[in-house]
């Protein structure tokens, strides 16, 4: 479903987020791809910018803060990564193609997975105005008010662009910092950073000397880590049939391409570790959590919840209904960015137990993204909370 989401994070970033060779080849994003950008305001006109100098009346501008972006999948096979994607954000653009009939099925399948995750703050982007006539365009945005008529996203405001043209980039990063503020997060609790990449930043035929540690990548959802910390990363890495914690050293951070020496909730980040860079290629350590020795929530195989089950499995045509959850069934089970699959042991009425095969770090509490496999394809049906 090409909506323009990657056209118009390089319009806000100058970044192309679609990097991997699959994902060139088949023109779809496949691995979450991530972005920086920093957003100015004129002081002489108030046009809002994505560089320090106002087109219009050629004053410098001022920086208001760095956003960072998370471009997530919109192939309806990924959607397993859509729930990674949306593990890591404050807010989110929602991407609908002002030349397509809305909704179509992928779109009301993002919409209710921003609602399972809790994701309130949306603005809604209609793309590709460029391509259509006015007449199709006013369409298109009464199609996109009854779509989200009795939705999280009733009253979040809809931004006609073109990414391709970057037109009216300068009123989206206005709705951006009116509608999605930079949220307040605990500082005072232990540090805990959802991983969503790791790789080896050594190229081939390095020395020896000149080998650095591996480097995770993700967000920092509370607390602080500084250079120098000892931290823990669980479940770890797998040895034989079991799962043994890491336990390594900040060495450095990384935010917005600036070294920083302490990094709080909010945006993106990297963190150089001396682990062996073995640990962290091709994004192995993806869906693990870092924190600070012995401070992590445990490493559970074997899951207890309580569910709630949407009606309908969105994402399909036909809209079918779901139907309970069965003992002995498979699901997939997303939570930060993590995902295993479930394989459901106990059914009495929505509190449902489980056992894992790949094991996540969950506290009491989490929410857990459930889905099914309807069609050969994995469907969002419902969500559930850890009760012990």
């Amino acid at each position: 479903m090409d909506h323009g989401k990657s056209t118009l994070v390089e319009a806000l970033t100058g970044k192309w987020t679609s990097v991997h060779s699959e994902e060139l080849k088949r023109g779809i994003t496949i691995r979450l791809g991530y972005a920086d950008a920093t957003f100015y305001k004129c002081p002489k006109c108030g046009t809002y910018l994505s560089s320090d100098k106002c087109p219009k009346c050629f004053e410098k501008a001022e920086i208001l803060r760095t956003v960072s972006f998370v471009d997530a999948p919109g192939h309806e096979s990924l959607m397993a990564i859509v729930l990674t994607g949306s593990a890591l954000m404050d807010g989110a653009l929602l991407v609908i193609a002002a030349d397509e009939k809305c909704p179509l099925p992928q779109t009301r399948e993002h919409l209710k997975t921003l609602e399972v995750v809790g994701i309130k703050n949306i603005i809604i982007i209609q793309n590709k105005i460029d391509i259509v006539t006015k007449e199709r365009a006013e369409k298109n945005y009464e199609e996109i008010k009854n779509f989200v008529k009795g939705t999280i996203a009733e009253s979040s405001p809809i931004i006609p662009i073109s990414a391709q043209q970057k037109i009216n980039i300068n009123y989206l990063i206005e709705a951006i910092e009116t509608f999605i503020p930079t949220p307040k997060k605990d500082l005072e609790k232990d540090p805990k950073m959802i991983i969503a990449r790791s790789f080896d930043v050594n190229k081939p035929g390095i020395i020896p000397e000149k080998i650095m540690g591996g480097v995770i990548g993700g967000s920092i959802t509370q607390g602080k880590l500084k250079e120098g910390d000892e931290i823990e990363i669980r479940p770890g890495i797998r040895i034989g049939d079991k799962w043994k914690p890491v336990i390594t050293t900040v060495v450095s951070m990384q935010k917005a391409g600036e070294r920083i020496e302490e990094a709080g909730p909010g945006g993106l980040l990297g963190v150089l570790t001396k682990l062996d860079p073995s640990f962290t290629k091709a994004d192995s350590l993806v869906g693990n959590v870092v924190g600070l020795t012995g401070k992590l929530p445990p490493v559970r195989l074997e899951l207890k919840m309580k569910t709630k089950l949407l009606e309908r499995a969105v994402g399909t045509k036909e809209m079918s209904e779901i139907s309970n959850i069965k003992i002995e069934e498979n699901l997939l089970v997303n939570v930060g960015t993590a995902r295993s699959i479930g394989i459901v042991k106990k059914v009495r009425g929505n509190e449902i137990e489980m056992s894992l095969k790949i094991p996540i770090c969950v506290d009491k509490n989490d929410r857990i993204v459930l889905s099914r496999q309807i069609s050969g394809i994995w469907r969002l049906i419902g969500y559930g909370e850890i009760v012990d």
